[in-house]
């Protein structure tokens, strides 16, 4: 195969022309500071519809993290994907690098965009920043997913062994792979059946157009600020309904987490756990996660328009 082409690109390619197809435009919030955050919006927002924020996590960027699920959402909801900071073409100068500050930073570009109440599906790290909408901002979040989202770990924990990393800086090395081997160490880390001899070109060309070497640095910080003093009796409540989505075999956040999680938020809070799937859910099971998510976004919205629908023929 030529070196000249790029499967990875093309790939990215079509995904930017499904969201668009979608009804999708790309927009960039200027917060000021150097602050900007990019988002996939609705070209035409209607008001009939409810929103719908997808947050993605490490990994490959939202569009891929989204892209197949996207068509099951749009004609239902206005959606919006941003790019957290620090991915895709969202960044900021200020020095804040907890997931508080990215909550806050959606929520002024969500607010920009004349959205004030949304539900939320959140992945790995972007439900840590979706938690943290939805506790500092409770009344703009509907229903929260999370996805494999460590949101109830403990600085603790890395000492007590609950993680297969070592350290941080291991963490950090397998989350953002620069080379082909650490690429192939977080695809056995996510999946409980990675993709076998995979050629290195393409795992080159993937870390080039997807996983992107840009902002390193600060991605490692982004990391380092998760667990840094972090205990659960310092994690706010919050009462949305919430659904928790996880792999029974993830090997980032065990499975421990999850129930955790569940007791924490306790019974608006309810608990999904595939079978035979690691960390990327999304990925490994992609129908059974889309059958989750329209099961607790979409049927709850339906019932009550039928509920409406019978209450007027009633009169």
């Amino acid at each position: 195969m030529s070196k000249c082409f790029s499967f990875t690109a093309s790939r990215d390619w079509f995904y930017r022309y499904s969201f668009a197809n979608a009804g999708l435009r790309t927009s960039i919030t200027d917060m000021g500071e150097g602050t900007v955050v990019h988002c996939w919006v609705p070209r035409s927002q209607k008001d009939t519809k409810p929103n719908l924020v997808l947050v993605h996590g490490f990994g490959a960027n939202a569009m891929w993290q989204y892209g197949d699920h996207l068509r099951q959402f749009t004609a239902r909801f206005n959606v919006y994907v941003p790019d957290l900071l620090f991915f895709g073409q969202s960044h900021t100068r200020r020095a804040e690098r907890s997931e508080g500050f990215q909550a806050e930073c959606l929520m002024r570009m969500l607010r920009a965009h004349g959205v004030e109440r949304a539900s939320l599906v959140g992945i790995s790290y972007g439900g840590f920043v979706g938690y943290s909408m939805a506790a500092q901002f409770p009344g703009a979040i509907d229903r929260l997913v999370l996805c494999c989202a460590g949101v109830c770990l403990e600085e603790k924990d890395m000492e007590d062994g609950l993680f297969k990393v070592q350290n941080l800086d291991e963490a950090a090395s397998i989350l953002m792979p620069q080379t082909p081997e650490k690429l192939k160490e977080l695809m056995r880390f996510s999946f409980v059946k990675p993709a076998k001899g995979v050629p290195t070109y393409f795992l080159s060309d993937f870390i080039d157009v997807v996983m992107c070497t840009d902002y390193v640095e600060e991605k490692t910080e982004l990391i380092r600020a998760i667990l840094r003093d972090r205990h659960l009796s310092d994690l706010p409540k919050i009462s949305h309904k919430t659904l928790i989505i996880w792999g029974d075999q993830d090997q980032i956040f065990p499975v421990e987490l999850a129930h955790r999680l569940k007791r924490h938020i306790g019974e608006s809070a309810e608990l999904v756990i595939i079978k035979n799937a690691g960390h990327a859910v999304n990925l490994e099971k992609s129908k059974e996660f889309c059958k989750h998510l329209k099961s607790f976004l979409i049927d709850p919205m339906r019932n009550q328009i039928e509920r409406v629908d019978s209450h007027i023929e009633h009169y």
